[in-house]
């Protein structure tokens, strides 16, 4: 049989060592030997002997915040030992490796999967406050990998000047730098009549770091922050 479907880049990458690895752009291989954390519903194959186990909320403090907040990932648990792929509607996905005194701060519905060594909590933006709704986002800190997605090419933003972003592009950031709330769309006589930008308030960053921003808008749900139906900035635990 001959077809450009079994050209090499489509074959499954060959691993000898455990953990994640990019298949390719759109999925994501683990080679388990143990134990990993994903998004609910991301599997799409897997090879061996593996378990999956959901885990709600994370337990009750997350279940409170999430229930508060709208902001969490909903979570399955991964056990045993085989090759699990992973995948979340074609988005694109990208591995970052966190260290020790690293922090990360993400949009839940950006969060594909992570080592079970990282620690992760749901917090208030700091700067934002009820004038941009209460944004709420997951804190990733610990050693290990975090795989994440975004729905096209990002562009990484160094924050090496006053840094301007629309809330529902942001991906993630480093959770050290300074987040605000800046109305991006001046008030006149024009937005009285009706003329909106579109661009109503973005999120101002300061300090050294980088953003991630998706060339894409989530769309707001009402009552639960920045979200998709899945997560957001405003779902990692339901």
């Amino acid at each position: 049989m001959r077809s450009e479907l079994f050209s090499a880049e489509n074959l499954e990458k060959e691993s000898a060592q455990p953990g994640m690895r990019l298949q390719n752009s759109k999925m994501l291989k683990i080679r388990l030997n143990g134990e990993a954390m994903a998004r609910v519903g991301s599997m799409v194959a897997y090879q061996g002997h593996v378990q999956f186990q959901a885990l709600g909320s994370g337990g009750l403090g997350k279940f409170l915040k999430q229930k508060l907040t709208g902001e969490g990932v909903p979570l399955m648990k991964l056990t045993g030992q085989g090759d699990v792929f992973l995948a979340d509607f074609a988005k694109d996905v990208h591995v970052i490796d966190l260290e020790p005194g690293d922090a990360l701060s993400i949009n839940g519905s950006s969060v594909l999967a992570f080592d079970p060594t990282l620690q992760y909590d749901i917090r208030m933006v700091g700067g934002t406050g009820m004038a941009a709704s209460g944004l709420f986002n997951c804190i990733f800190t610990g050693y290990g990998r975090i795989a994440i997605t975004t729905k096209g090419a990002p562009v990484v933003l160094s924050v090496d000047a006053p840094t301007y972003v629309d809330p529902q592009a942001i991906v993630c950031w480093s959770a050290n730098l300074q987040t605000g709330y800046h109305r991006a769309e001046q008030l006149g006589l024009g937005t009285l009549l009706g003329r909106r930008t579109g661009e109503a308030f973005t999120m101002s960053f300061a300090g050294q770091g980088f953003v991630v921003v998706q060339p894409s808008e989530e769309p707001p749900v009402a009552g639960s922050g920045q979200q998709e139906q899945s997560g957001g900035l405003g779902s990692l635990f339901s």
